[in-house]
């Protein structure tokens, strides 16, 4: 049925704008756009502001520039709370500050690979955007300490902040940035070069509440940094130290002594940590739920142990070992297992995923060309042993 301009059955005519509204509100950009374009009425209820309160220009990102973002905020204005630029390399300082002043109840901010935009919009954000709670500056690499100074200043309800791979930030930036925001909750710092144990000593003065903390490549960064940082962190739950080589087990300590809550630890190439310290971390942190131990090469089958005793509710865990003494040499086994006995024990566990407690338990070995996938179900004691295998490439004889 095709309805004329004039015709009362129209459903802008039907029912009253607030319900209208609120059908609206459920539809997603695209489809908005393409409402604005049917009627005039039409148009204004599918780009009133209160639609438009969660934006995300992620599939759009290479057609969006400055003009766009500067659009929206005059159409959004103070409905705006949410906007992900992710992607969209094309916008600079001069939109983003347009927006800001616009968009002053914004509250979640994503400028990930916004790789044009300086300081200047950091600027902005602090004078205009008081409420900003989630702010993502990942692979903006022109950002400096000046930058974390003005949103100290500024943003002082900022809970999350991502600065993964900003590469100009040092220990003064940080020191700046956690004296005025000292709710701050997750500090995302991969790829931060020039940091020190000085700016985990800022962090740890200032960042009580502190829950989640990314040293990923952080290579400068000392057991006396993270000891710092345990002591004044207590509730941290999620740790990554992947990268920061010269860490040793008193790093694992300090975890294990001051930071029980702790559910993630990522230390990839932390190629110095012993079991004597994981011994420790599993006896103490009961929560662990993941963790990434990936060339640790001085770490054996012990740790594994420690780990399926004391943390029930551990659901992943990457490493490498050279031998594991799981049920592979049960004779329960089937019968297809023992015919790869030999090699598998002999070769190298490229990967460990655990689920303890009869959950999961999946290793992957590289014995020379042939890579086997093993799932063991039931690993409590004496509960029985049900292996299934996955074999890539053919056997070795």
């Amino acid at each position: 049925m095709v309805f004329s301009n004039n015709d009362e059955g129209l459903i802008n005519k039907k029912l009253p704008k607030e319900l209208l509204l609120r059908i609206f509100s459920f539809l997603d950009i695209v489809t908005l756009c393409r409402c604005a374009q049917i009627s005039k009425a039409w148009n204004i209820l599918a780009l009133d502001g209160s639609n438009w309160q969660r934006i995300d220009l992620f599939n759009f990102q290479t057609d969006v520039e400055g003009r766009v973002v500067e659009n929206i905020s005059k159409r959004c204005g103070g409905f705006l709370r949410k906007l992900s630029l992710r992607g969209c390399i094309g916008v600079g300082d001069s939109s983003l500050k347009t927006f800001a002043q616009n968009c002053r109840n914004i509250e979640h901010l994503n400028l990930n690979g916004c790789t044009k935009i300086t300081d200047s919009t950091c600027y902005s954000l602090s004078r205009f955007c008081s409420k900003l709670k989630h702010l993502d500056l990942t692979s903006c690499v022109s950002i400096t300490n000046s930058s974390l100074k003005g949103i100290s200043e500024g943003c002082r309800h900022l809970e999350y902040l991502n600065l993964s791979w900003c590469d100009q930030i040092t220990k003064d930036g940080v020191e700046a940035l956690v004296r005025g925001c000292r709710g701050l909750r997750a500090l995302l710092l991969r790829g931060c070069t020039q940091l020190e144990d000085e700016a985990l000593k800022h962090i740890q003065n200032y960042c009580h509440e502190l829950v989640s903390l990314n040293l990923q490549s952080c290579s400068r960064v000392t057991d006396d940094g993270v000891v710092q940082l345990c002591r004044g962190c207590p509730r941290l739950q999620a740790l990554c130290l992947s990268g920061c080589g010269s860490l040793t087990d008193a790093s694992l300590t300090a975890l294990a002594l001051n930071c029980p809550r702790l559910q993630i630890l990522e230390a990839a190439r932390c190629s110095h940590l012993t079991d004597a310290g994981f011994t420790l971390l599993a006896r103490n942190c009961h929560d662990l739920e993941k963790m990434d131990l990936e060339e640790c090469i001085l770490i054996t089958d012990r740790t594994l142990t420690q780990l399926s005793i004391h943390c029930p509710k551990l659901q992943a865990l990457v490493s490498q070992l050279l031998v594991v003494d799981l049920p592979l040499r049960d004779e329960r086994c089937p019968a297809t297992l023992p015919h790869y006995r030999r090699n598998l024990l002999s070769g190298r566990v490229s990967s460990i995923i655990l689920g303890f407690r009869g959950l999961l338990v999946g290793l992957t070995w590289e014995v020379e060309n042939l890579r086997v996938t093993v799932f063991v179900f039931g690993c409590e004691p004496n509960t029985g042993t049900q292996v299934l295998t996955q074999i890539h490439g053919q056997p070795v004889e």
